[in-house]
């Protein structure tokens, strides 16, 4: 058993590049296979009359220092699956972005640049939020492009009954965000612009980092139309400062 144990770990070491992040017993590695990519999710499923909780990592690593396409996307902050990981909600799922930390011949660059918000990921991720929710209520947290992963999913497949959006430091107008950065435009990519009306139908919360300089918290200040959904934490930045609100995340879709 305690072989079973440090093999198991290890092999969580090796999958997520990143052994210095505790991954629970009660979480469960399992690849989930998509019409069209496999996508690394870790789950922690125990009740089946409660909402399942999904958090959706963000646009990971990318690009590398120089502004070139990264020849891997796999995140490398721990902050989406330092949240999920310690969530004490019954059923929590973290959920990898197609590409990152499995490898595919479907892994084309574009994936991860200027088709990370493509028809062909936001079915893929739908696939996969159906497979685990089974039917159920769900709540998803995106964050950074997560949370344009996260909504076009919402509004794009209504069956798949999300009572709850969260956004953490999210990119909810990548139009607007690579205008006003000079950034070369997502060209391939769906934008939740295009269903506003319906976004602002679903029950939402957003958190903005105050000294966020990667996607300025005004990016969610003139998408959003309710501006009591948006809550500033301050000192926060885009990858780190967010404990203040851990504990409000984790209580959400909670029974009291």
């Amino acid at each position: 058993m305690k072989r079973l144990t440090l093999i198991f770990t290890f092999l969580n070491c090796f999958i997520l590049g990143a052994c210095h992040i505790s991954i629970p017993q009660n979480f469960e590695y399992i690849p989930i296979q998509t019409s069209i990519f496999k996508l690394a999710v870790w789950k922690k499923d125990t009740d089946p009359n409660a909402p399942v909780k999904i958090y959706i990592e963000g646009d990971g690593y990318a690009f590398t220092r120089s502004g070139r396409p990264s020849q891997n996307p796999t995140p490398k902050g721990k902050l989406v699956r330092e949240l999920a990981f310690n969530d004490p909600s019954p059923n929590v799922i973290y959920m990898a972005r197609p590409c990152q930390y499995l490898k595919e011949d479907v892994c084309q660059k574009k994936y991860w640049t200027t088709a990370r918000f493509s028809k062909e990921v936001i079915k893929s991720t739908t696939e996969g939020i159906r497979m685990i929710a089974k039917g159920r209520p769900v709540i998803l947290i995106g964050y950074s492009g997560g949370a344009q992963v996260a909504g076009l999913c919402a509004v794009m497949y209504p069956d798949l009954n999300v009572i709850q959006l969260v956004t953490v430091a999210g990119n909810l107008d990548h139009e607007n965000w690579t205008t006003k950065n000079g950034f070369v435009p997502l060209e391939d990519s769906l934008s939740l612009t295009n269903w506003s009306d319906a976004y602002a139908d679903i029950p939402q919360i957003h958190y903005v980092a105050e000294q966020d300089t990667v996607i300025s918290p005004k990016i969610t200040q003139n998408f959003v139309s309710d501006r009591r959904t948006i809550h500033s934490v301050p000192k926060a930045t885009h990858g780190s400062g967010f404990e203040s609100v851990y504990s409000e995340i984790w209580a959400i879709g909670q029974v009291k």
